[in-house]
């Protein structure tokens, strides 16, 4: 399973999930309307990464612990969303699945957090 795959896989198993392509991207929203996680495929620049909704604080807490494996992506960044790389040596997919949980938790309703476990 590919790197896309794996974060398709951990995106839409969250409640009221859909994708959709977003400049040519894969884009994950909840109820189609507010995106959560965004794909980046070399887009920007030569990186695999994954962009996310962040709370408040997290974007800086991440790269500032480690900027080889999280950044400030362009154009959503200066609203607190946290950029992670996915080309690294080794991705730990445990702790992408707690981003993108806490992504979704950015942009869903309360009933819909409720249902995660």
């Amino acid at each position: 399973m590919d790197a896309l795959d794996r974060l398709r896989a951990r995106c839409l198993a969250l409640p009221e999930t859909t994708e959709r392509l977003s400049h040519g991207e894969p884009v994950w929203f909840v109820r189609g309307k507010k995106a959560f996680v965004m794909f980046a495929d070399h887009h920007h620049d030569d990186r695999l990464a994954f962009w996310c909704a962040a709370p408040a604080g997290a974007q800086e807490a991440l790269v500032g612990s480690d900027p080889e494996r999280f950044f400030r992506p362009p154009y959503v960044g200066h609203r607190g969303w946290a950029g992670v790389y996915l080309d690294v040596p080794e991705v730990d997919w445990d702790e992408v699945a707690e981003l993108v949980a806490d992504a979704y938790r950015q942009v869903a309703p309360r009933s819909l957090i409720a249902r995660l476990p």
